[in-house]
């Protein structure tokens, strides 16, 4: 009877210890959703209005960026610093509204600043580069080896400056393809600027076969030149032997141009010497035949 007891008392306790668990989970239960109730009621409110304030406060930062980059446009200031203004405070704009937003959710400013001041020291320490490049930008818009729609030519590339970013500069080349070059890269490069010339040497190459007179050729490809409409005769172009390959020798022609009339130029002053060396009868050497040899397997 006892031993029966002892069994039923320990059933007893299994199941009260079952219920004080069932109990202290529920109440866990109802405290973290009160809790998160709470924090609902208090938070959601904020985080909708700071919502708020960025969508709307990017629309007045922007609309605020035009009205005053059309007021530095009217101040007739340099094309390269305008831009580089209107970009500069389009980004402290937006700062701002992103600051007010914050403080709105109750991320104190003083916090938000330390935390800005972390973040960029960080960000300047992993990308230097883009940091040298602003640098550079700066570099560029108060020395000025350039301006916006000068022809130039940077790292072996070449075309007319579009615009002057605070990170990179944009050029347009001949052939329509918009070249993005870091500032970095510019500053650390010899600049070839033409506008300050006012003009460019095109530099094209033709073959004249061996057998041929040099000063022969010479006169044909000068009486080319003088058919072009788009060639600069205050100075005189350039004509003379470049190199010897197998069958050729290589003739390099250097006439002045318009930076504007560059690929207009190359075509028609090649199609004007191919004309003149096939009316005074200038061979050029290549195979008369083509050779076919096995495919392996």
């Amino acid at each position: 009877m006892e031993e029966q007891e002892q069994v039923d008392f320990s059933n007893e306790s299994v199941i009260s210890d079952q219920s004080l668990s069932e109990t202290l989970s529920l109440t866990n239960i109802q405290k973290y959703g009160q809790d998160f109730m709470d924090w609902a009621v208090i938070f959601l409110p904020k985080l909708i209005l700071a919502s708020l304030i960025l969508w709307i406060g990017f629309k007045i930062a922007n609309k605020v960026s035009k009205l005053l980059g059309a007021g530095i446009e009217k101040a007739k200031l340099d094309l390269e610093i305008t831009e580089f203004l209107k970009s500069i405070i389009s980004t402290v704009l937006k700062v701002i509204v992103i600051a007010v937003a914050a403080s709105v959710i109750g991320i104190k400013m003083t916090a938000l600043l330390g935390l800005l001041g972390a973040a960029v020291f960080a960000i300047g320490m992993a990308l230097q580069g883009f940091m040298g490049n602003f640098a550079s930008g700066l570099t560029i818009l108060f020395l000025k080896p350039y301006k916006v729609g000068d022809w130039v030519s940077v790292n072996e590339s070449f075309g007319r400056v579009k615009n002057i970013q605070i990170f990179n500069t944009t050029l347009e080349t001949p052939n329509d393809k918009t070249l993005i070059i870091p500032n970095g890269q510019i500053t650390d490069n010899v600049i070839t600027n033409f506008s300050t010339i006012g003009d460019i040497r095109l530099e094209l190459s033709v073959s004249m076969p061996y057998a041929e007179s040099f000063p022969r050729v010479k006169e044909i490809i000068t009486s080319a030149l003088k058919q072009s409409k788009y060639i600069i005769w205050d100075k005189e172009p350039l004509i003379g032997i470049e190199t010897y390959d197998s069958h050729n020798i290589q003739l390099a022609i250097r006439p002045y141009i318009n930076p504007n009339d560059y690929w207009d130029a190359t075509f028609e002053i090649y199609g004007l010497v191919k004309k003149e060396f096939s009316a005074n009868d200038v061979k050029a050497a290549y195979s008369e035949g083509v050779e076919l040899g096995p495919i392996g397997a």
